[in-house]
């Protein structure tokens, strides 16, 4: 993407990756009382909503996007907080033309930008629109640029689901004010999917965007089923080096949304996937992309994390979908033979960790459900469903039904969880999951973000009639603790997987 009126570089920029010049980018609300922030000293003609922050093709990048009522040319204008003074963006400041797209949904205009050449460790003020029509200024701080970070994993805050925009909004700006107090320093914020219960419905997504951390944290959207049916989420998101060609889309370019991407980030290689389409090809489509990325990609990479909405091995109602019947027999061994490290997945709003999965079978036998440790050897790969990070729904865990899909069936040490999954978890409380990326290791936690109390609207409103552990038997425990954890470790103990793809990985 070319970016005109840019005044002053903000640093050196490691091009190792391109960004997707041609992608559409839009714009999410930002919430002020009625859900519209209108732009600060606004002139009467502009009236700016919807910012957010989104992540860039790399760590010296950060995408920002927004809705803009005229087709004005608009800023981001940036500058290192430490030079920020008084509230004025001066000299110091560099600016970055926004590229306007008509808003199909609602009216107006798309913006987005994207901020190039970021220094690590850095805090950096913003604010965009264009003269006389400033938003108001928000900030955000980049980390270092190399080594060990932390990213956060959401799962489903589906607002709308439970029926009250208010509390699902409530339990989701919630869940992301305990999980950014407990976790200042990270890097990322990782979508599994279903930002809202209709595609195109804006009270709803003024409600998922509520919260001031979307502007200073970077939202790396997945598109869940839920978003898949309207243009909002094209609209409220751009994302990098995306391809939107109709094998990866599902459905009619000027009506819904969809596409892979890829970013990096400090060594790990990320590739996002539209898993809403899986028919006529198209998972053998997703996997040629990820086979494509990782060819291009994986050998700067240390650990790759794919992210998609629908969790194959679901452990509750939808285990035993149709179309996750279909993913499980169409990934697994693609996902080996890559060397993929860790799968992060929504949808059905319990939460699970595989055991390692090496070629759609549990890699070691010896295993034990529950393993605070677990080394991958070759073609092991650890899948993670989130559970619902607003309390807006929860599935209740099921049964293995070998009369639905004899291929998964109840594991052997563990015969009231699915054969794949070391911990199928289902509290009817809010979590997060936390990966802490090391050198010589991945830590994946999964922690409660509330407890039976509100905000946790599917409770609040009797939806659910129990709540805590043991399917309610023991109390809720504190916010903060931890429900799983644990720690993976890569194959030769130092995070190297070689070349991806040799035949090796399946031997």
């Amino acid at each position: 993407m070319k970016f005109e009126n840019r005044t002053q570089d903000l640093g050196p920029v490691r091009r190792r990756v391109a960004v997707g010049a041609t992608a559409a980018v839009l714009g999410i609300t930002a919430v002020l009382g009625s859900g519209l922030a209108t732009a600060a000293h606004a002139d009467t003609a502009t009236t700016l909503t919807g910012i957010i922050l989104g992540v860039g093709a790399d760590e010296s990048q950060r995408a920002v996007s927004w809705y803009s009522s005229t087709d004005t040319p608009q800023l981001v204008q940036v500058v290192p907080t430490a030079k920020l003074k008084h509230g004025q963006f001066d000299k110091h400041a560099t600016t970055f033309a926004a590229t306007l797209t008509a808003n199909t949904v609602n009216g107006g205009y798309n913006a987005h930008a994207t901020i190039d050449g970021l220094k690590k460790k850095t805090a950096y003020s913003y604010r965009v629109g264009h003269e006389g029509a400033w938003s108001a200024t928000y900030s955000f701080e980049t980390q270092d640029f190399t080594g060990d970070f932390d990213f956060l994993f959401f799962g489903d805050p589906q607002i709308g689901a439970s029926g009250d925009v208010a509390k699902d909004g409530a339990g989701w700006a919630d869940t992301l004010n305990v999980a950014l107090a407990a976790n200042p320093d990270a890097a990322l914020l990782v979508s599994g999917g279903d930002q809202v219960e209709s595609a195109n419905n804006e009270t709803q997504w003024n409600a998922f965007l509520g919260s001031d951390k979307l502007r200073q944290y970077p939202w790396a959207a997945t598109i869940g089923n839920h978003d898949v049916g309207g243009k909002a989420y094209e609209q409220h998101f751009w994302t990098p080096n995306t391809d939107r060609s109709t094998a990866y889309y599902n459905g009619d370019a000027a009506t819904r949304s969809g596409g892979d991407y890829w970013y990096e980030y400090n060594d790990v290689l990320f590739i996002d996937l539209n898993s809403n389409a899986y028919a006529s090809g198209a998972d053998a489509a997703h996997i040629d992309y990820v086979t494509k990325v990782i060819d291009e990609h994986g050998d700067d990479a240390k650990y790759t994390v794919l992210v998609y909405h629908h969790s194959i091995y679901s452990p509750a109602s939808h285990a035993n979908d149709s179309d996750n019947i279909q993913r499980r027999k169409d990934f697994p061994a693609a996902f080996s033979n890559l060397g993929v490290d860790l799968v992060l997945q929504g949808h059905d709003h319990a939460y699970t960790r595989s055991y390692l999965i090496k070629n759609g079978q549990k890699a070691n036998a010896a295993e034990k459900p529950g393993a605070a440790q677990v080394t991958q050897g070759p073609g092991g790969v650890v899948y993670v469903t989130a559970n619902s990070a607003s309390g807006s729904k929860y599935y209740n865990l099921t049964a293995p039904d070998t009369t639905k899909d004899p291929n998964y069936g109840p594991d052997p040490l563990n015969p009231k969880s699915h054969w794949a999954n070391s911990v199928e978890n289902q509290e009817h409380v809010r979590t997060y999951v936390k990966v802490q990326v090391r050198d010589d290791k991945l830590v994946v936690e999964n922690l409660r973000s509330g407890t039976c109390a509100a905000p946790n609207a599917a409770v609040e409103l009797g939806q659910e009639d129990w709540c805590g552990p043991d399917s309610g038997a023991s109390a809720a425990q504190p916010v903060g603790s931890a429900v799983d954890k644990v720690v993976i470790r890569p194959y030769d103990d130092k995070g190297h997987h070689g070349h991806k793809g040799e035949s090796s990985w399946l031997q």
